[in-house]
């Protein structure tokens, strides 16, 4: 990654971005940040610094007052908005599950006309099932009897399903036990190295620890300063 700014190589760029509240205070502002392939950005800083705020600012999910987010290098226009979350898929750190089965859910982005075109098997779905330990009578599970880790696993396989160029996390392992952090942290690092895309992620964390794990690149809030990882 490099703080020179979206060359032909750049997936995702944020340019001086600003939100402020309709008293005109500005809850975040001047911070930027450039995502190649293969980046693994963490996002560090106390609770209240603006972390979250930017990342939904990254997954243009909240209008912005100042600034400009760029996607392969050209400003994403309204229109172009559902291609780009289908290729830069954001993570919440709690999941949100549509009723019906672990299957239904794993299908549900793919029913998208922006999304049609994407594989879906069984196969596929076990495969990634297999990193937690979770057997095929899994995929028929009810998603209201599902843990909170559980749900956060069904979404972070929805997630990968799509081949996404980037994910967008947010603190998506604070609510999981440590053997299922382990998994977890374990699925995206065997995406990261697998997938023909090279993609990047971009991943909001309150462990230090954590963070020194996943990311080769820290930033850390308020100032929004970007270093490598030790």
């Amino acid at each position: 990654m490099s703080d020179k700014g979206c060359d032909n190589h750049c997936l995702l760029e944020a340019r001086q971005i600003g939100r402020q509240t309709t008293t005109g205070e500005w809850l975040i502002r001047n911070l930027s940040l450039t995502v190649h392939p293969g980046d693994r950005i963490g996002i560090v800083g106390p609770t209240g610094s603006g972390k979250s705020l930017f990342l939904r600012a990254l997954a243009m999910l909240d209008e912005i007052q100042e600034g400009e987010i760029q996607f392969l290098g050209s400003p994403v226009q309204d229109k172009q908005l559902p291609l780009f979350r289908s290729q830069v898929v954001y993570l919440q750190q709690r999941a949100v599950l549509i009723e019906g089965t672990v299957e239904s859910n794993l299908k549900f982005a793919l029913q998208f006309q922006v999304n049609q075109h994407k594989p879906h098997d069984i196969s596929t779905s076990m495969e990634l099932l297999k990193s937690f330990d979770k057997p095929e009578e899994f995929l028929q599970r009810k998603s209201s009897v599902l843990s909170g880790g559980e749900g956060q696993i069904v979404a972070l396989l929805r997630a990968l399903i799509l081949s996404p160029r980037i994910l967008l996390m947010d603190e998506p392992t604070s609510g999981l036990d440590p053997e299922t952090t382990k998994q977890f942290e374990s699925m995206i690092h065997t995406w990261m190295e697998t997938s023909d895309q090279s993609p990047a992620f971009v991943w909001i964390t309150h462990d230090h620890t954590q963070a020194q794990r996943i990311a080769r690149q820290l930033m850390t809030f308020p100032s929004g300063a970007l270093t490598p990882c030790l």
